[in-house]
Formats: structure tokens, sequence, C-alpha cells
């Protein structure tokens, strides 16, 4: 393709789907560039070959995809499958990793819709093999069909939680219990936000829907569990919480995990763009326009990487942000432009409506937000929550000064795993809010490229990157 178009959009899930959709309809040439060899993203992964009986167990959500990529069907799209973005500039260029070699797109807008990443769930003994997140094994039952063997445990909270538990279920998966730890507190927490949330119903009945299925098996359920210790030695052989003022150590020999998701923020970090604390979400999200607008002329957000919504409300994010962009090349008139926002925004603001419930409802607990000393908090360098309190009693005010202490952050994941969780521990250890003690400043590349791939880039004949 050429090196330069009117649209490129980072991320093929529902948000980058919809965006490119929207612009390709108003005849726009977009490139959609995604590290997945197959469009869908996370919600979507491998729905264009999904068989019957694999949609039915994933459920009808899952089949939305389907109608998604049709909509992307089209010469004006040109996909870039198995493409990992390591930079993006303020000069709209993205360089990116393909088939061995790196390159430099240009292009006149970028979407960046890279969605959302699992929430860490850290506590004594979660790196032990056998433990992995709900998220993962989710991924390996759309991508290749593999379920787990052996005593399985699901752990945590949230719909995803839920969700995973089902369709483990549907698939003919035994799960021997699952530990809940949403506090207790939370409903009372939660119940101020229900009124709103009634009037986008359809997420309180998949809720209850969800758990009169899950319920229906029998399944042992721990409620309001604190205090987790995966046991073993060279793996996993066990789940130790207290639930009800009792001490309970289950046998497993697969133990998965869940606390909520968060937005994926690599590329909006390395932006140097302002990001603000969501209190109820505990998260960090870039400062965004009604529209997606990020503060650098002709880049947008759109989706969960600009603060968690749900599937419905990213898709939606999309095609608002494919509008914009649609709008301001001149591939739409303005009227017509007007109107279609119009429609999408009151489109999101009804499914954004049920959020803030669910996420009062589901309020990680403090013990994993900022774990006990001995958890390991960086798993690339091997930090513990304890060093990172010793840091903050030598004088380590925040984030970054911790890579001097220690390393953490320093890892191929470049703060993915701990960023939230170091930012938790200092501000709760200086009594501070996380606003005020910040996050990593994340560089490029944000993703590991190797030198033979740089080489490539610089070789080419073309010049691209030179």
């Amino acid at each position: 393709m050429a090196d330069r178009v009117p649209l490129a959009i980072i991320g093929a899930g529902p948000a980058g789907l919809a965006a490119a959709a929207e612009a390709a309809r108003c005849g726009l040439e977009v490139a959609l560039i995604d590290e997945q060899k197959a469009a869908g993203g996370q919600i979507y992964r491998g729905i264009g070959r999904a068989d019957r009986s694999t949609k039915e167990m994933l459920g009808p959500e899952y089949g939305r995809g389907e109608a998604l990529l049709k909509e992307i069907d089209t010469p004006s799209v040109t996909h870039l499958n198995g493409a990992t973005v390591w930079q993006v500039t303020p000069e709209r260029e993205i360089y990116l990793t393909k088939d061995g070699a790196s390159q430099v797109l240009k292009a006149d807008s970028i979407v960046i819709a890279t969605g959302a990443m699992e929430r860490p769930m850290p506590f004594p003994g979660w790196t032990l093999p056998g433990v992995m997140t709900a998220g993962a094994g989710q991924i390996l039952l759309k991508t290749a069909g593999l379920v787990p063997k052996g005593a399985l445990i699901l752990a945590g909270s949230g719909p995803l939680l839920l969700l995973v538990a089902a369709q483990y279920l549907r698939a003919g998966v035994t799960i021997d219990a699952i530990v809940e730890t949403t506090p207790r507190g939370n409903s009372l927490r939660a119940a101020r936000y229900l009124p709103a949330a009634i009037t986008a119903s359809s997420y309180l009945r998949k809720g209850m829907t969800l758990l009169r299925e899950i319920g229906k098996h029998g399944i042992p359920h721990y409620k309001g569990a604190s205090k987790l210790m995966a046991i073993g030695s060279r793996r996993v052989e066990a789940l130790r919480f207290t639930c009800r003022k009792r001490q309970h150590e289950l046998p497993c020999s697969k133990l998965m995990l869940h606390i909520g998701v968060v937005p994926n923020v690599q590329i909006t970090r390395s932006l140097d763009l302002d990001h603000e604390w969501h209190a109820l979400q505990r998260c960090w999200r870039p400062r965004l326009g009604e529209s997606g607008e990020i503060g650098i002329e002709g880049l947008w957000v759109a989706g969960d990487g600009g603060g968690i919504g749900g599937a419905m409300a990213a898709e939606i994010e999309g095609r608002i942000a494919g509008l914009r962009v649609a709008g301001k090349l001149g591939a739409i008139g303005s009227d017509a432009c007007r109107s279609r926002l119009d429609a999408e925004r009151r489109k999101r603001d009804h499914h954004m409506a049920a959020r803030p419930f669910i996420d009062a409802l589901y309020l990680p607990s403090r013990e994993f937000l900022s774990p006990p000393d001995e958890t390991v908090v960086c798993r690339c360098e091997e930090v513990s929550a304890g060093d990172i309190r010793k840091f903050v009693a030598l004088g380590c005010l925040g984030p970054n000064q911790t890579k001097s202490f220690g390393r953490p952050g320093m890892g191929p994941c470049q703060g993915r795993l701990c960023g939230l969780t170091v930012s938790e521990i200092i501000a709760d250890a200086r009594d501070r809010p996380p606003m005020d003690v910040g996050y990593y400043r994340i560089r490029p590349p944000i993703k590991p490229v190797t030198l033979g791939e740089l080489a490539a880039m610089h070789a080419s004949d073309d010049g691209a990157g030179t």
C-alpha cells in the first residue's frame, strides 16, 4: 500500500472495526493495523472462522463481530494484520513491525483503538505456573478451542469472570469452585447508580442470566473472599483464602484470575498526553473531547482505550471517530456529519448509563490494588510490593523514580502489568491520591523491536524511515 493514507486505525477490535467501516462508507481509504493475525480484537477474536457450535458456546454477543467484519469487507480498507506498532508520533507517523521488518506509515489522521487489558490481580503466589488470567483462558478457548484440564478454580470479580465461567460450562469444563472477591460493601456503594443503570437494563439482565446459568451447575461459590494465597512449590497446588471469617484451602491445578479491565494507555502515554485518574474504575485514561479528540491535530482515541465502556459503547465510539475524521477530511458534508454524530452520541450515552453501577459494584478490593509486602508486583524485574514501600521510605515520590531504586517497569512489558499497582502502592504509602503520584513515563519503542527489524526498515528500497 502507499506510504501515506488518509486514515490509519490502530486496533481491529469493536472500536477500530466500526471506525474503519464508517470512514470507508464515506469514501476514505483506510489502513487497519492490528497485532493479531485476524481482525476482531479480544472481544471478537477468531470470529471470522468460528463455526456455529463455537458461537453458541461463546454467546450471542460474540456473533456481533461477524457483522462488523462484513462492514469492512471493502477495497477501501487495507488490513495490516500481524503488525506490531512500536511508535506513534505527533506528526502522525506510525512505526510498525510486520513480517520481520519495520516500516513507517504516514497518515492524515490516526484513530487509536487499542482497547483494554486485564487489570493485574497480584497476591502471594500469583506468579506460580498454572495461574493465569481468565481473559487469557478465554483467548485460548476462542483461538484454539483449548480448555483447562484438572481441578480448576476461578477467582476474582467482574462480569468477565462470570462470562468465562458460563462459556467453560457450555464447553463441558468442570469448575471446582468460584471464589469471588467482590467486597461486601460494594452493593451499597453501587446502589446510588442503580436508577441510571435501569435505563440500560439489558446489562443488568445479562448479568442475572449468567448468574442463573452458573447456579444451575451447583458449583461451590464463595463470596466476599479475602487474603488470597496461591500455594505450591513448582506450580499451583491449592488456593488459600478467608471467607466469612473461616480459612479455606481448595486444591487446584489451574487457577484463573480476573478483577476487571483497564484502558491500554501505552500509546497515549508515549505521546505525553494529559491523563486523568478515574476514581471509580481505579485507572488512568487520556483526557478526551466528546468525539475522542486528544489535543494533537489529526489524532483521536476510540473505545476502551479512552475509558472502559464495553463492546457496544466501544463500537459506537469507533463510529463517532470515523465520522469525525471523514468530516474533517471533507469526505462527508458538515450537516450530514453533525446529524449522524448526534445520533451516535445518544446511543453511546445509553450504553454508558450502566457503567457507574457496574464499576462501583465490582470495585476491586484494596488487597489487590495495594497488595501485601511479599507479593511480587513487577514480574519482569521481580520487585515486590514491600520493595516499593521501602523505596518510598527512602524518599521515592513516584513510579518513575522507582526505576532508579529497583528497575520496576523497565522489563519487556514496559510496565503494563505493574504500572497501576506501583502507583497505588506509592499513593497508599504516601497517603496521597494516585493523580498526585503519577504513572510511568512511557518511551518508544512501546513494544520490543529487534535490531534486525530496524535494519530492514532502513535498507528498504523506498527509503521509508530514513
